[in-house]
Order: C-alpha cells, then sequence, then structure tokens
C-alpha cells in the first residue's frame, strides 16, 4: 500500500500503519518528494515501530536528494530497529527526477538522465558497500568513499531487498541486474503525466519491459520479484463504466484502460481474478495502490491473503 498525503498528526499516522497491517497489507510505501508529505525515513521508522510484520519501503528514494553514505546509515538504522523489514526503493525515472518541481523549488541542478543514471548506479554500490562488513572504498566520477565502516549494519543480510523501478531500456537493463524487486513503470521522460505517459501504461508495453528484464537478468530472472504500482485504483460495482468515464476523461480507449496493468477497476471479485491473470501473464506479484484505497481494496487483499 502507498501512502503519499500526511495525516493530521503522529496518532494518526500510526493508526494508519496499525490498520494497514489488520487488513493485510504486506508493505507500507510512501513516495520521497517536497510536496506536501511526510519525510520519509521518521515516518517509516514510526510505522514498523507500532506494527509487528508490516514492511516498510520508500517508492522511492530519490538519489540525487541524499548522499548514499547518509542514506545507507539510515536505512541500516532502520532495518535494526524494526528487526529486519525494511525494503530499499530506490532509483531513476520516479525516484530520481521525473517529478522536476522538486528540483526547481529546491534549486537542485536537474542533469540529463544519463547522468543521473550514471550517478544511480554509483549511488547503489556505496549503499551496498556502506552495509557489506567491514570497511568500504568506492571511487567513481560523482562519490568517492574511503575507508567506510557504515555502522550499524543491517540485519538483512547482506543487505535489506532492494527495489529498483524503471520504465526506460537503460534502467530496465540495471534493474534487472541489480535488483531483488523490479518496479515496472511507464516512461516518466517527459517529467510529468501525459498522453505519453499513459499510452505507456498499456497491457503490451508491460510485456515489452518485463521481456527486457528477463532477457537482461538471464539466469537470476527467476530470483526477481516483479512489482507494479497500480496508479488507477476504482472498487466499484460498475467497472465498466467507470472504466468508460476514466477512459474519456484522458483521452484514451477504453479498451487500453480495461488491459492496463495499472489500472485496477471493477467489484472486488473481478479484481480478485484480475490480479491472479496478471500474476499468470506478467508475473507480477509485489502490487501497490494507493493509500486513499486501503479500505476499500481491502477485501480483495483478504480474499488473495487466504483470509
Amino acid at each position: 500500500m502507498a501512502y503519499k498525503h500526511p495525516p493530521p498528526s503522529g496518532k494518526a499516522w500510526a493508526d494508519l500503519a496499525r490498520r494497514t497491517e489488520d487488513l493485510g497489507y504486506a508493505v507500507l510505501t510512501m513516495p520521497d518528494h517536497f510536496t506536501d508529505q511526510l519525510a520519509p525515513v521518521p515516518a517509516m521508522t514510526v510505522a514498523a515501530s507500532v506494527t509487528k510484520n508490516l514492511r516498510v519501503c520508500a517508492l522511492v528514494f530519490d538519489n540525487d536528494y541524499k548522499h548514499p553514505v547518509v542514506l545507507a546509515k539510515e536505512l541500516a538504522t532502520m532495518d535494526v530497529l524494526s528487526d529486519g523489514r525494511v525494503d530499499i526503493g530506490i532509483d531513476i525515472g520516479i525516484g530520481a527526477g521525473w517529478m522536476r518541481t522538486d528540483y526547481d523549488q529546491a534549486g537542485m541542478q536537474y542533469d540529463s538522465p544519463g547522468v543521473r543514471i550514471d550517478r544511480f548506479v554509483e549511488g547503489l554500490k556505496v549503499i551496498r558497500g556502506c552495509m557489506a562488513d567491514g570497511a568500504f572504498s568506492f571511487t567513481g566520477t560523482h562519490y568517492k568513499i574511503t575507508e567506510y565502516n557504515g555502522l550499524p549494519k543491517p540485519l538483512q543480510k547482506p543487505c535489506p531487498p532492494v527495489l529498483i523501478g524503471a520504465g526506460g531500456k537503460r534502467m530496465l537493463g540495471i534493474a534487472a541486474r541489480e535488483a531483488d524487486i523490479v518496479g515496472i513503470n511507464p516512461s516518466l521522460t517527459p517529467g510529468f503525466v501525459g498522453p505519453e505517459v499513459i499510452a505507456d501504461m498499456s497491457s503490451a508495453s508491460v510485456a515489452q519491459k518485463i521481456a527486457v528484464v528477463k532477457e537482461k537478468a538471464g539466469a537470476r530472472f527467476d530470483k526477481i520479484e516483479l512489482n507494479i504500482r497500480t496508479f488507477l485504483v476504482n472498487v466499484t460495482d460498475d467497472g465498466k463504466g467507470a472504466r468508460e468515464k476514466l477512459a474519456k476523461g484522458m483521452g484514451v480507449d477504453a479498451a487500453l484502460i480495461h488491459d492496463s496493468p495499472f489500472a485496477l477497476i471493477g467489484p472486488p471479485n473481478e479484481l480478485i481474478e484480475t490480479l491472479q491473470k496478471r500474476r499468470e501473464q506478467f508475473g507480477l506479484s509485489y502490487v501497490i495502490v494507493g493509500g486513499d484505497d486501503v479500505e476499500s481494496f481491502a477485501p480483495v487483499v483478504a480474499a488473495l491473503a487466504g483470509k
């Protein structure tokens, strides 16, 4: 479950985390932006502290916002304090730059995708190096680390599961080689969600992206979990009508919305069947819905979890 808008109080946030766990969700995720949201590290720490089994993950940390040594220390600390319930979500695309306003408002340089990807690859190496046993050194174009022994070390070895979201071919290849969990994203190159991004949410586009992951991952593909963040969720008895209305508003064919793995629109029994089919067809097993859908989507979660 992904949560964005901040609750009115610390109690409300803690209650949301407990409710999320009680309803059967496995993971609570939140974005990393400078907009109207809680900062992910303290919020994730609190969510983990008031639950027993719920995992926490940023969807996703922006590699450009923090030095990877700092982020590695924070994540390792969180993993220790949560008894090993952290997933590391980090990437470029959703994570490292698609929301251009973050960079503009903060006065941060918005480099080309190629530069940000290169920096991200180095940043991931630094994070893993910091979490490995013993001292770590690294010299790259963007980072230089000298005999740094990151402490504490995380409970999950060699480090917590790494989730990398990817939409473009180069990032899909990097995710295939480096990630434990690969998030299939629409291409966010334009820097905003418009017709080009919507078109990249089609079933055919998702299949093509997964094919790239499979090719680049090689033998390790069977060890990768495939993730998708469903942006278009509406639990309703009139699934057909809701899809047609949404499609009209977005200026696309209703068939695209119906088939898109980024959409879950319809009654619970239909959504359960849809998710099962998508797992068989695409291998998607790590599915995220928004915080506004936590209650309405709960029957689907309960049924799939066997509760």
